[in-house]
């Protein structure tokens, strides 16, 4: 059985949260072969908050695209993707490979690309490549530029500080 704190689910919830708001939000943005998910720029925070993050954004991914009119295919690649996606960037920074956080998004950058961008191009009856570099751009975008700038100003000492002060339990190393 796992053991799981008010506060990890409650930040599981959080991130589950605002992950689907902000898809379905911006939903112009977020389901077309060319899309750039704003939301997206979440996942890069799975490297300093782990599972809390790891599950909410994938539960935000499926729940997320419920609303997206694309189906079953949508709702469990688009929770894959964002799973395979936090879950490896969480290993490769916390098991200190060379590279750190920089190795970490980019590893997220490509996961998405390459398992939304594989369904999209079925769904949408695209060539693969249109269907990839639709995907790439929007990742490199909310990933890669927004999502790691978000994980920086995060990581900050007095906002590590205020998350440590309520008890939120962070995997912060020096970057």
């Amino acid at each position: 059985m796992v053991n799981v704190s008010s506060r990890e689910l409650s930040l599981t919830i959080i991130f589950a949260t605002l992950y689907t708001v902000a898809v379905v939000i911006l939903a112009p943005i977020s389901f077309n072969i060319a899309q750039v998910r704003i939301a997206d720029a979440l996942l890069p925070l799975s490297i300093i908050f782990g599972w809390p993050s790891i599950i909410g954004l994938t539960v935000g991914a499926g729940v997320a695209n419920m609303f997206g009119g694309l189906g079953p295919i949508d709702i469990v690649g688009g929770a894959a993707a964002n799973f395979t996606a936090t879950f490896l960037a969480w290993n490769i920074d916390s098991r200190g490979f060379r590279g750190g956080w920089i190795c970490a998004v980019a590893v997220e950058v490509l996961s998405v690309t390459l398992i939304v961008g594989f369904y999209l191009s079925i769904l949408f009856g695209v060539p693969m490549a249109v269907a990839l570099s639709g995907i790439l751009v929007g990742s490199l975008i909310s990933i890669g530029f927004m999502g790691y700038l978000l994980l920086k100003a995060i990581t900050s000492p007095p906002i590590i500080k205020a998350l440590r002060s309520c008890g939120v339990t962070l995997y912060v190393k020096s970057e």
